[in-house]
């Protein structure tokens, strides 16, 4: 009882402090599940243990178990079913290519650029390479949006980093999936066939469970079935069923079916939206403080260490400094925006709460399956 309050209490505790100091609320988040976790079982207690528990020997602790990782993954989905809300069609009339073009071209340049560098330069295997540049492939709307809400900036620019945030997450967990797949099965020439299967099979469920689902939970608002006291929880649950109903028919195709869900409702004559808006900020906000804490005091000081080495700088500089203004760049290429916009553009790209979940979900399977390099994957993407 005292862990899970000391969460939720540190947790707006650290939102507060990003909003006094104007910086984004990962930063006081991750530090604080530092402390409470891995630094606090190395230097703070006298027995060893972490203040907040995530997992603790597998079968013990917050969430023991695979618990953590439903959790988070039940937490990601309204995340992003709210960011979906507020995708609205008459924002990209300027920068609609460029939106498309940062979510393909982009991620396609990531993807590959990220990969070999993460190779030659921290000497994982490819197999392992590919999957820390999809995990990588992401920015997060968990991220982009505290960014929005504190800088002023054109429309275009906002727009652009909003929706690339929200659309990017289902795309950079598919790469991540399929990467994920090929090294549990050991690659194979019939993967590429279970491949191609399975991304058509997460674009069909995702699609049509989303679009399906948003339009009878309209209608429901619209024609009163739904007495307004219940219209807020109604609304989370039916979110919770699209999301795993999808997942049921195709593993991984959750997180579209909700962003398109959220973007249907969004679009439509739906009544009530703004409440509806709100109360999904709001739970939203407590869900990523949450989250962030979680997954932070999760690791052990054993996988921080991994990171101290000059290998950890060169690869961070040229994603940061190469690869991400390549992908901006290429990208906007012949579009309305000035050099000084696409290079903060290439500025921004934090990596959120969809990227540190699926990390430390596959991080921990190909541990347990003892993958060589598996225990860079979740501090590096972290």
């Amino acid at each position: 009882m005292l862990e899970l309050a000391g969460i939720i209490i540190l947790g707006i505790l650290a939102q507060w402090v990003a909003w006094k100091f104007k910086i984004p609320a990962i930063l006081p988040l991750i530090l604080i599940g530092l402390l409470v976790g891995p630094i606090a079982a190395e230097y703070l207690s006298e027995d060893g243990t972490k203040w907040i528990e995530p997992i603790w020997n597998g079968t013990k602790g917050l969430f023991p178990g695979d618990g953590l990782y439903y959790f988070v993954s039940l937490a990601i989905s309204i995340i992003l079913f709210e960011g979906g809300l507020t995708l609205k069609r008459e924002e990209i009339k300027n920068v609609g290519p460029v939106i498309t073009k940062l979510i393909t071209l982009g991620s396609a340049i990531t993807f590959f650029g990220a990969g070999i560098v993460a190779h030659f330069v921290f000497g994982l295997g490819w197999d392992l390479s590919f999957l820390f540049s999809g995990l990588i492939i992401v920015t997060g709307p968990t991220v982009i949006t505290p960014i929005l809400r504190n800088i002023p900036l054109k429309r275009d620019i906002s727009t652009v980093l909003k929706w690339e945030g929200i659309l990017i997450d289902p795309i950079g967990a598919l790469v991540a999936v399929l990467v994920f797949e090929f090294i549990s099965v050991g690659g194979g020439g019939g993967f590429t066939k279970t491949a191609l299967m399975e991304f058509g099979k997460i674009l069909l469920f995702g699609t049509t469970f989303g679009f399906t689902f948003a339009h009878a939970l309209a209608f429901s608002i619209n024609k009163k079935l739904i007495p307004h006291y219940l219209l807020n929880v109604v609304s989370l649950s039916s979110v919770l069923l699209v999301f795993v109903l999808s997942e049921i028919f195709a593993h991984e195709s959750g997180l579209l079916a909700v962003v398109v869900m959220g973007m249907v409702l969004g679009n439509g004559k739906l009544k009530n939206l703004k409440e509806l808006l709100y109360f999904k900020e709001s739970l939203s906000v407590l869900l990523i403080s949450m989250l962030f804490i979680l997954l932070s005091a999760n690791i052990n000081i054993e996988d921080l260490m991994l990171l101290y080495t000059w290998k950890t700088a060169v690869l961070f500089a040229i994603v940061v400094f190469i690869i991400r203004p390549l992908a901006v760049f290429s990208s906007t290429y012949k579009s309305n925006l000035e050099f000084k916009e696409k290079l903060f553009i290439s500025w921004v790209g934090p990596r959120g709460i969809v990227a540190a979940g699926i990390a430390s979900l596959f991080g921990s399977k190909l541990l347990k399956q003892g993958v060589e390099g598996a225990e860079y994957i979740t501090p590096l993407v972290l």
